[in-house]
């Protein structure tokens, strides 16, 4: 496999290269002390090619907090997405690697006053709310901010219901809120909402914007004439999810909802689906033990117990959090016996278990034990608990892609060209083509 090493902290490949390859490469010079995320950036670019042409008219603003990895972040920049920030500090690092305000969403319905006034201090104006509270805050703190109303809108088919804590009763709440930010003379601009984390019926888009459009039918009724439409996220990101059925439901509700020649931008919220399936993990076993167990019919079974040097405070805080499976590859050796087994993270807390109960072919100390798909939320919820480490990323890039991602570089850089969210309220013809020509041409 020919690489070579990239002073931005990448390992350039040739073209021909598949992912597999460097994961059989890292375990062939394995066993390693520390777990090792493999971070394909080409696939974080095929899904924004991806999404482009699927979902044409949605604009994505890439969740942060799913995975802020600076190598995806600065890849998506130069891709031209916007970025939805939830906190202080997620602001801070976008506006620091260069980041225009205009390209991102303030996405938190409950603001601290600090991070209220540092938005205003470098004039990130969009942002979400839910309640009067937080409308009277903002009075206080941003009067001239550019508000979104977040309204609540739950899949039932959802690893975790975000509806729970944010999003206002779209029927019971938000006409008062509506009513409210208008006696406060405060700037509502969109509606937003979010059906869940990776959400199993798209259909559920389709009825979320379909209640959207009457919020917007309401707001103009009392004054307000709304530019912004935020679909937020939910999209599935693994290998094995695509989201044409998701993308067709969207399409098909914007397209009867919110026709293309409204003054109104859609955007989204994507995070699990642009990172999920870009990293692999390899994983080593570091011990194990044979464990006997009387079942109920008295027979003996013989279990064996399997420790990783990756757990629930590494890479898998989902399996104990969001009672998802961990699907392990592990290489089947001739004759193996099959055993049941349990695979257990390496720290000294009982609750560190990643497979309770599994076939697998007996393993060695030292063999590998590899994960697909832990791309999103897991590295960013990591603790070193116990004194553990954390799994070292390790990004792969292909030349081809690279030499693409420095020709928009160098395209964006001469042009000055930013990706706007919010328009100028009258834009003239050249106002509208130089901030939003540059991503049609991108996707």
């Amino acid at each position: 496999m020919s690489s070579r090493k990239c002073s931005d902290g990448l390992t350039l490949i040739s073209d021909d290269t598949a992912i597999g390859d460097v994961v059989r490469d890292i375990i062939l010079q394995g066993p390693h002390e520390e777990p090792l995320h493999v971070l394909d950036l080409d696939d974080v670019v095929q899904k924004h090619y991806g999404w482009c042409e699927q979902m044409p008219r949605v604009r994505p603003f890439y969740a942060v907090k799913c995975n802020d990895d600076p190598r995806i972040l600065q890849t998506l920049i130069t891709l031209g997405l916007g970025f939805d920030c939830a906190s202080k500090g997620e602001l801070e690092r976008m506006l620091d690697f260069g980041v225009k305000p205009e390209r991102i969403i303030f996405a938190q319905p409950a603001k601290s006053i600090p991070s209220l006034l540092y938005a205003r201090s470098k004039q990130v104006s969009v942002m979400t709310f839910d309640s009067a509270v937080e409308l009277e805050k903002i009075h206080q703190y941003y009067p001239e901010a550019q508000l979104v109303l977040r309204m609540r809108h739950d899949s039932l088919k959802v690893i975790r219901v975000l509806g729970k804590k944010f999003g206002c009763d779209p029927v019971n709440e938000a006409p008062a809120l509506l009513h409210k930010a208008a006696q406060l003379r405060l700037n509502v601009v969109g509606i937003s909402f979010h059906v869940g984390s990776d959400c199993e019926e798209h259909e559920v888009y389709y009825d979320a914007v379909k209640m959207a459009r009457s919020l917007f039918d309401y707001a103009l009724s009392i004054g307000y004439d709304l530019t912004i439409l935020d679909i937020g996220g939910g999209f599935p990101g693994d290998r094995n999810k695509p989201i044409e059925r998701y993308a067709k439901a969207v399409n098909r509700a914007i397209d009867h909802f919110f026709p293309d020649g409204e003054n109104v931008r859609i955007i989204a919220e994507p995070g699990r689906y642009y990172v999920a399936s870009a990293v692999t993990l390899v994983s080593f076993v570091d011990s194990k033990r044979f464990v006997t167990e009387r079942q109920e019919d008295g027979i003996a079974r013989t279990r064996i117990f399997y420790y990783l040097n990756d757990g629930i405070y590494g890479s898998f805080y989902f399996t104990a959090h969001e009672d998802q499976e961990a699907l392990p590859i592990v290489q089947r050796k001739a004759g193996a016996k099959e055993y049941s087994s349990s695979v257990w993270g390496p720290t000294c807390d009982a609750a560190d278990v990643i497979l309770p109960d599994i076939m697998l072919p007996e393993l060695a100390i030292g063999d590998s034990v590899v994960f697909e798909n832990v791309g999103a939320y897991g590295i960013v919820r990591g603790a070193a608990f116990n004194g553990f480490l954390l799994p070292k990323v390790i990004a792969y890039l292909r030349e081809g892609t690279w030499n693409m991602l420095e020709d928009l570089t160098a395209c964006a850089s001469t042009n000055g060209v930013h990706r706007s969210l919010v328009a100028p309220k009258n834009p003239t013809p050249s106002e509208e083509v130089s901030s939003w020509v540059d991503i049609r041409s991108i996707c």
